[in-house]
């Protein structure tokens, strides 16, 4: 019985040798753009503007701010809500750029767990 390899596989080891080297670049690659994430920082509203939450790469809340007319002593549920929404929204945006830019060196492969 033959057994067809892909086109290019049949060079054996100097292709598995290439390979290698892109996923090793790849890697380093996605090591350099994971830390240059982790070093920005993002900024978020919710509430209309109301709450602002800044946020860096790292998913650390870095700041919160709150508009004076959000402070109600007789409603504080609302302003806890308004904070977690705030809060959410940031690691979501977090989430979205780094899904984002770690696909561009991916190539969007599913690779779970990397980032």
């Amino acid at each position: 019985m033959k057994v067809r390899l892909p086109q290019g596989m049949s060079q054996g080891p100097q292709n598995m040798q290439s390979m290698l080297k892109q996923a090793q670049k790849m890697q380093e690659d996605m090591q350099a753009k994971q830390a240059e994430l982790e070093a920005q920082e993002y900024e978020v509203a919710a509430g209309g503007g109301v709450v602002n939450v800044k946020i860096n790469g790292k998913k650390e809340i870095l700041s919160v701010k709150l508009s004076p007319e959000i402070v109600d002593p007789d409603d504080i549920e609302t302003l806890e809500d308004l904070i977690v929404a705030g809060v959410n929204e940031a690691i979501k945006k977090v989430e979205a750029v780094s899904a984002e830019e770690m696909g561009k060196i991916t190539g969007n492969l599913n690779m779970p767990g990397l980032f």
